[in-house]
Parts: C-alpha cells; structure tokens; sequence
C-alpha cells in the first residue's frame, strides 16, 4: 500500500472519529450529570467503606481537603447534579460554582476555629477540623482580621455564597418565610394609585357563576374613573402574566475581531488612483466595521461627485478587492466614503447589541435588532415608528436570521400580555421551532387557507380597535392603554416569511390585506413584518412599496433587484451572510449594516426557557373562517359575499331576518351582518328595513331549493344604512363581540 493510500486512510479515520464524537449538547450534558451524581455515590460510600481502594482513597482525600465539613463535598456533588438535571441548557454559570467555592471555604474556615490549638500536618493527617482548605482560610483571615474579625468574615461569605448559589435574596427569604406563615406580614393601607393598579382577584367559583348567567352587552360596558369605556367580559378572563425576564445568558457574545488588513497601506492605494486621473482628494478617518472598513476623503474643489463614482471599478482593481460600494456623500458630512470588504470579518452577536448603549436608550419596548454599522456602532431601530418592514434577499444572505433577531429582540423588552406575535411561515419550516411560545397569539400558521383567514382576522381586529379608540376618544393605542386600568390592548406584531409564496397563491387578497394594515395598522398597535427571498416587481408590487417605507435589503443577484427593493442600486454589491442596507422614510440615505447572528443553539435554549414559563393561550378565531371576501381598503368589497347563501338558509328557516340573527348563527360582526342582509335583499329574500323591526322573509321554506345564481350574478351595493344610534355604539359592538379576548 502506497504512502498516499495510507494518508488517505488515516484522514479518513480521524474524520470518521471526529464525526463519531460530535455529540449534542443534551447527550454531552447528560453524561456529565451522570458523573456527578456517581461521585456522589462512591462519595457516600466512602464513608462505609464500601467502594474499595478508591473509596479509601477518596475518604482520606475529601479528609485532607475538607476535615470535618467532607459531607460538605457530597451535598455540592448533589447541587451540582440537581442543577444539571434540572437545566435545559445542560451547563452552569461560572457564578454558581463560584458561589459554590465561598460557602466551602466560609465553612471550612469556621471549623478551623475549633481546631486552632493543633498544627497544619496533625490537621491534615487526621482530617479534624476544615482540613488544609479550612486551615488555610482561617490562618489568612485571622492573621490580617484577628479572631472576630476573621468570624465576622467567613459568616457574611457563606451567606453571599448562599445567595450567590441559589439566586435569592434576603427579600425572597421573606416571602417565602411569610408563606409558610413563618412571618406575619405587616398589613399597610394601599394608596388611591395602588388600588387603581391592582388587579382584583375573583375566586374561580364566582366566574363560574358569571359565565353561566352572561350580561348583556348593555351591562357590560362600564366606564372607569377616566371616563373611557372598557370591557369586563362575561367569561372568565386570562390572569395577567408578570414580566418575563429572559436570562441574557442563553445568548452567547461575539469573539471574534475584523481584519481590515494594512491600513495605511490602502489608504495611499485609493489617494494614488485618483492622482492617476487627475483627481485630487484628501483623506480622512478610516472606520473599522465588522463586515467593512470605510475610507472617507474629501474631493478638492471643483470636483464633480459623478468624476469619484466613476473609478469604482478602478479602485476595486487597486486594492484587490471586491466588491467595493461608494457612499456619495456621507450623510452630514462632506464626505465621500468607500467601503472595503474586510480580509476576515467579525461575527455581530444579538447579544452584543442587547448589552449595547443603543439598547439601553431605546425609546419603545418595539425597537429591534438589528446589528452594527460600518463604523462598529450597535443599530437598532424602532418599530412603532416605521411602522412596518419589508425585508428582502437573496437565499443565504441572512433574511432568515435576521427575522429571529427580530423575534428575540422583542420577546426580551415585552411581555407576553403587551406583545403578541402571529407568524405566518408558507415555507413550514422556518418559524416552527416558536410553536407553543406563550407569546404567540396562534400557532405558526402554514396552511394556505388558514394564512387567509389569520389577514382576515387582523383586519377586522383593525376595525374593531379603532370603532373603540373612537368610543375613549383617543388617537392611538399607547394613549388608550395609559388611561384605562383593565383590558389594555396587546401590540400585533404579524410576520410573513416568504411572502412571494403567499403572493403567487392569492395575490389580489393579500396585497389588500397588506395595504390596509400599512395604512393603518399603526394607530391600532398592528405592525407588518414581511420577508421574501423573490424581489420582482409581482411580489413587492408599487402599492406595497408605498405603504411599507421601512426596508431591508440583503445581498441580491442584480441591480434590478436592488432597485425594486430600494428604488436604488447597492444590494447587488453586498458580500451576503448578514450584510445588509437598511432603509427609513426618515431618510433616503441608505445605512450599511452588520445584521446580528443567532444560532440555532440560541434559539431553541429561548424557546425552551420560554416553554417552562406558562402554557400559551393561542385564540382559536385567528384561523377561522372570517367571511371569505376580497379585502379592499380595510373592508370588504361590494361584490357577491360568499356567506350569502349560508344568510339565506338561516333566514328562510328561521322565518324572520336580523342582524342579530346572522351575527349569532354565522359567528361575524354586526357590520359584516348588515351587508348580508343588504346582499338577500339584493336577491330578494328579504323585504326592506322597517326601523328596529326584524325584515319579513318573502320566500317560503319550500322554495328554499330553487336556484338564485342570477341574482347573485347582479353587483351587490352594500352602503351599510346604520342608524345614528348604531354609529355612536359602534366601539360598545366591538367590545361587546370581543369578549373572547381576555387581554
């Protein structure tokens, strides 16, 4: 066998070991906790000398190290092994163990004071006292502290490593101290302000009786001290959940530094090339981004813009690099900047902007991540201002990531009663992993059919929130929330990944849909999140493009590409895995940014963290049927409404036609109801309205077979007639048919 066969060999076989090795975290964490909880065991067993040689051995160690304190070492082995056991993520902090160590050493060092009579070598022959561990801490303590200064020491320190180990507080032993009836809580008169706070507690066996003797709607609308109506629904409503605080430490940070290569060095390679043609410039600073390093000179007087922009490729070629993009000029500067790819780049973690001076000054608990900035500065932008985002590239530019970072970002500043997500994923496969997270407001939805009801939904959630707005008389969401006590409206945040796939299936609805949440999506607390990797002009359509000015373009393909996202080129020069430029209706200027990575890893320690907080309560009416019409203007359209065959069976059978009738038996809005029976009387089924009276049905039971196509063929012109009365009550209906939401 040749030298080379055998080389072969060889590599494959460590290949092969390398992949037999490359174990899950959960199977490395596994076995770890199996080993702990072992030691512990042949620990125990030590003691009875039950566990041979080794036991023997290990006895007189644990002797040497802890003396009298080496059951000490059995209970941390347990600690560390319930930690373990009990951690989805398989791995402790550094903390804990740290906290770990002070409470070993407060405790052997108190057990040398009993022991100070005998020396180092009888210590630790006969393993009295803390051992060497307890001798070494309380010689150290007591020759710098004294006596009672070293006792006053080693105390506090294995109080703070308690707390240290345990994560508690002084405040928490309280609490639990007083609900064991340990302590006799102090009764303090709550103020006017935390009366208005609180949230009264209504015994189960009360709502139950609520829910079987339901009010009317009349009785159920109430208005508080500030005079704004709200809802207290005849059903029993959700109990409100505390803030979550996720761990920051489920996320990890960046290690790794950008390479910019030799500065100087390129800094006289682009002043050299413009001297070539007769350009003269003066250079400026040089910021080092992750992704980039741009180079800003200033072009001598006389110079136009369009002379620079022209020796793009001629700088590309002078500096060996590829692709190079040009910012003329630098917004508020007059500068021109040039944007040099990096040799290696620096990986932007979540985490880095979450722990970032931008995070800390964000003005909404809506802002989202979003990376770094050519000059390495965190970037995050709020969401309630945009109001909404279009976020468009090419497969494996980081379109997908970027949405985690968005998702992750949010669930970190709000609550799930504040904030409530629906992610729609056509492709399946993408949004899955967030399936039973308590801030979804539904499943992730995939199903075609179930997409169009969930717009639907949306829309009429819209409405609906706007017809109360209008009753509180407030402008939007924020104002109405700060003054009502209960039943404060949560944030929708609807994301759509892969929206080009939902475009192609019911492109005319959907883009209704979209438009009318664009346009009004913001006041409501509605906000659009939409992604595709297909950047034509059948996806991003011009009314999308008008109503979704917040966008975010990852690398793609060509120019045209880029300009149908941007109205401008630049993307088709991006270097992919997360570089992307970002565009606001605040500015035309176009922000080269860094996108923040999250790995899969990351992701799923989250959503398992977050599974372990509470069942999610997902409301079953966002996938239901919705009426099945066109959207048009955040309505629906005066053609044939497909509940109207449905409306006529109800009312022929019935023998006498309502709004309230249809409202009950078709589960829709009164406003929806009216038009149905605007459209049967269209068809003849119904006679006109007669004031508050119910309609008189003109046809019989028996001819409820017989064929009305004809009618339904003819344009329907539905003007909805509502009285003045109803107009006023508008905001009571929608609270009144919205009870099921329980905010």
């Amino acid at each position: 066998m040749s030298r080379k066969n055998k080389r072969k060999q060889g590599e494959k076989f460590d290949q092969d070991l390398a992949v037999g090795f490359n174990m899950s975290p959960d199977t490395k964490g596994a076995i770890i906790t199996i080993v702990v909880f072992l030691m512990a065991f042949l620990s125990i067993m030590s003691f009875f000398n039950l566990a041979g040689p080794f036991g023997r051995g290990l006895n007189y160690g644990l002797g040497f190290l802890f003396g009298w304190a080496d059951w000490l070492f059995i209970i941390i082995l347990l600690l560390v092994g319930y930690f373990l056991l009990r951690s989805q993520r398989h791995r402790l902090k550094f903390v804990v163990y740290l906290g770990l160590f002070l409470l070993i050493l407060a405790i052997t060092g108190l057990l040398n004071f009993l022991v100070q009579d005998y020396t180092f070598s009888e210590i630790s022959k006969t393993g009295i006292g803390g051992g060497s561990l307890g001798f070494g801490a309380g010689y150290i303590f007591s020759t710098f502290l004294g006596f009672w200064g070293s006792l006053g020491v080693l105390v506090a320190m294995m109080i703070i490593g308690l707390f240290i180990s345990f994560n508690t507080s002084f405040k928490d032993i309280s609490a639990r101290a007083r609900s064991f009836g340990l302590l006799k809580e102090k009764i303090i008169p709550p103020t006017p302000q935390e009366e208005e706070d609180e949230e009264e507690f209504v015994p189960e066996e009360i709502l139950n009786t609520e829910k079987e003797a339901p009010l009317e709607p009349e009785e159920i609308i109430e208005t508080d001290k500030s005079g704004l109506t709200s809802l207290e629904a005849s059903e029993p409503s959700r109990r409100p959940r505390k803030k979550i605080v996720i761990p920051m430490d489920l996320l990890t940070r960046s290690n790794t530094k950008p390479d910019s290569g030799d500065i100087d060095a390129n800094t006289q390679k682009i002043k050299k090339t413009f001297e070539n043609f007769g350009i003269e410039v003066t250079m400026g600073e040089v910021n080092v981004g992750p992704t980039v390093t741009q180079y800003t000179l200033r072009p001598a007087e006389g110079v136009r813009l369009a002379q620079v922009l022209t020796l793009q490729n001629d700088l590309a070629l002078a500096l060996a690099a590829h692709p190079i993009r040009m910012e003329a000029p630098i917004p508020g500067k007059s500068l021109v900047g040039i944007e040099v790819p990096n040799q290696s780049i620096s990986v932007v973690k979540v985490r880095d902007v979450l722990e970032s001076p931008a995070y800390t000054r964000r003005k909404s608990n809506l802002s989202i991540v979003l990376g770094k900035d050519v000059s390495g500065t965190a970037i995050m932008a709020n969401l309630a201002s945009m109001p909404h985002l279009l976020i468009a590239g090419s497969t494996g530019s980081g379109k997908s990531i970027c949405i985690n970072s968005i998702i992750l970002s949010l669930m970190y500043q709000n609550s799930p009663d504040d904030l409530r997500f629906i992610l729609i994923d056509p492709k399946r496969v993408e949004l899955s992993i967030y399936n039973d997270v308590i801030y979804l407001e539904s499943p992730v939805i995939t199903d075609t059919d179930k997409i169009i009801n969930a717009l639907r939904f949306v829309v009429n959630e819209m409405h609906g929130r706007y017809k109360l707005l209008q009753a509180a008389n407030k402008k939007n969401i924020d104002s109405y929330n700060k003054a009502v006590i209960v039943n404060r409206l949560p944030y929708y945040v609807v994301i759509v990944d892969e929206f080009a796939a939902l475009m192609s299936l019911a492109s005319k609805e959907v883009e209704a849909a979209v438009v009318s949440l664009a346009q009004l999506g913001r006041a409501a607390g509605i906000h659009l999140i939409l992604a595709t990797q297909r950047p034509s002009v059948d996806v991003i359509t011009g009314l999308i493009k008008a109503n979704i000015t917040s966008r975010i373009a990852f690398a793609v393909a060509s120019a045209m590409d880029s300009r149908t996202i941007l109205d401008s080129s630049g993307a088709d020069k991006l270097l992919g895995k997360g570089d992307m430029l970002f565009m606001t209706a605040d500015s035309s200027k176009l922000k080269r940014i860094q996108g923040a990575y999250v790995t899969d890893e990351e992701i799923s320690d989250v959503v398992a963290f977050l599974k372990e907080q509470g069942e999610p309560q997902y409301n079953p009416k966002v996938t239901e049927h919705q009426g099945g019409a066109t959207i048009v203007g955040g309505g629906y359209n005066n053609q044939e409404d497909t509940l109207s065959q449905e409306a006529k069976e109800i009312v022929i059978r019935a023998g006498k036609a309502s709004a309230t009738l249809l409202q009950r038996r078709l589960r829709v809005g009164y406003a929806r109801a009216a038009r149905l029976l605007d459209i049967l009387e269209e068809m003849g089924v119904v006679g006109p309205a007669d004031g508050s009276k119910a309609r008189d049905v003109l046809i019989k039971q028996d001819d409820l077979e017989e064929n009305f196509s004809s009618a339904l063929d003819e344009e329907v012109v539905a003007d909805d007639e509502m009285g003045e009365d109803e107009k006023e009550d508008g905001g009571e209906d929608y609270l009144a048919s919205q009870d099921h939401k329980n905010y």
